[in-house]
């Protein structure tokens, strides 16, 4: 089999990744912002459909504007990609063509959510190989109504994935610790992990020296009660769920 010649530079691109969240003020070049958005279109989709669209934010105020509602993370950041799930175009699709508009249920929120996140990652690898970086900001979850307010998204149209990309200041960040194969792969069937195995598993992510100054700053039993009580803790995520169903429901994505 041939092997396609960039693939060791994409492998590479992959295995490097880092969050990157400082940036300096010069603007990503049109030539290679078409090249990202191009990229991510071509990714795998349920039934080539395309259920989702890219926002590309890079104007003031908007920008400013949006990175507040992403609680101001990445502020020096000169484009913002918003990647929403998008049934309101193909249903003006099937409409134009005087066809049923089967896909506002739960279904395609589903199905456009996975097209949208392996949209959002060839979007990413295409602009770590062009030497950006990015951070994906996962707060898009948090306040999904006021972001599709503010980028004007209609009924059908869902907000679900944020990357921040420019070009990167400063020292270029170390690498976040991963879980390994060992954690995460399972050989034909699913196996339940033990006791054991999430301590020999998880040690990497618990011994991981970043984590462990963490623990010790918040003054924790262990680096996963930081993500229960600190990060993550239970009223937030039953409030933001139920602000997220409504919102959905809303914007008719989720009929019973």
């Amino acid at each position: 089999m041939q092997q396609h010649s960039n693939t060791p530079d994409a492998i590479s691109t992959m295995m490097q990744h880092r969050s990157v969240r400082s940036f300096t003020n010069e603007p990503v070049d049109e030539a290679t912002l078409q090249t990202i958005l191009e990229c991510g279109l071509r990714a795998s989709n349920t039934g080539n459909m395309q259920l989702y669209s890219i926002i590309v934010t890079r104007k003031e105020p908007l920008r400013s504007q949006l990175c507040q509602l992403h609680f101001g993370q990445c502020s020096t950041a000169p484009l913002w990609l918003t990647v929403c799930v998008d049934v309101n175009r193909y249903h003006h699709y099937c409409k134009v063509n005087q066809c049923d508009q089967p896909y506002g249920n739960m279904l395609w929120l589903m199905s456009a959510t996975v097209d949208a996140s392996l949209c959002a990652q060839n979007m990413s690898i295409a602009a770590e190989a062009n030497g950006l970086g990015l951070c994906y900001l996962g707060t898009v979850m948090y306040n999904t109504a006021a972001i599709a307010e503010l980028l004007q998204c209609p009924d059908g149209v869902v907000p679900v994935i944020t990357i921040a990309l420019g070009h990167p200041a400063g020292e270029v960040p170390a690498m976040s610790e991963r879980l390994g194969t060992d954690a995460v792969v399972h050989q034909e069937t699913y196996h339940d992990p033990s006791d054991d195995d999430i301590v020999r598993t998880h040690a990497v992510r618990d011994n991981f020296p970043f984590n462990r100054e963490m623990v010790r700053q918040n003054g924790t039993r262990n680096y996963c009660e930081i993500f229960t009580t600190k990060r993550y803790p239970r009223a937030d995520n039953e409030r933001i769920s139920a602000a997220l169903l409504q919102y959905v429901k809303d914007k008719g994505l989720w009929q019973f």
